[in-house]
């Protein structure tokens, strides 16, 4: 199979684990959002697919979970927040030059932490701009909570991942 559709094949997959994992691990919180475990998949993808097909699977799977569970308003908003937190782990871990900076948890969870943290203000800005600041200001709790599942549980599991050598295989390196 030709490299570039293998690597489109798998940000589908990724695409409907990202969504598989917001649908149905999700608990409504006070506010506007919902918690959920998409986030894990949404930092893995930026680590194992790239800053391209990571961004398209985070951005098309998350957004399609707002779809699904009647959130249609943050679609737009979640696309974009979801593709940057692909985009800044991929940064955060690679370098923009491609090449990782290191190997190490620290650097998994450094990564993990700076997407999560972009989330947050995302969502903020977001419904800042949509519902005011009241509203904003009490879903950055709920925001930051799934921030915080989302960077320990992906810094596990990517960590688990990069010791099996999973990552090379699934991108045939």
């Amino acid at each position: 199979m030709d490299n570039k559709v293998y690597k489109i094949a798998l940000a589908a997959v990724m695409a409907a684990l990202i969504y598989v994992a917001t649908m149905f691990f999700t608990i409504p919180l006070p506010g506007n959002g919902y918690a959920n475990l998409g986030d894990c998949f949404v930092i893995i993808a930026g680590f194992v697919l790239g800053p391209v097909y990571g961004a398209c699977a985070a951005g098309i799977g998350s957004a399609l979970s707002d779809l699904t569970l009647g959130y249609g308003i943050y679609i737009p908003a979640t696309f974009i927040i979801k593709a940057v937190m692909a985009l800044i782990v991929y940064y955060a871990f690679k370098g923009f030059d491609g090449k990782m900076i290191k190997n190490s948890i620290i650097t998994v969870c450094v990564a993990s932490v700076l997407a999560e943290v972009w989330m947050v203000f995302g969502y903020f800005i977001f419904e800042l701009a949509i519902y005011g600041a009241e509203v904003a200001a009490v879903d950055i709790l709920g925001n930051a909570v799934q921030g915080l599942v989302g960077a320990v549980i992906s810094s596990a599991v990517y960590s688990v991942i990069l010791k099996t050598g999973l990552t090379k295989k699934l991108m045939r390196q």
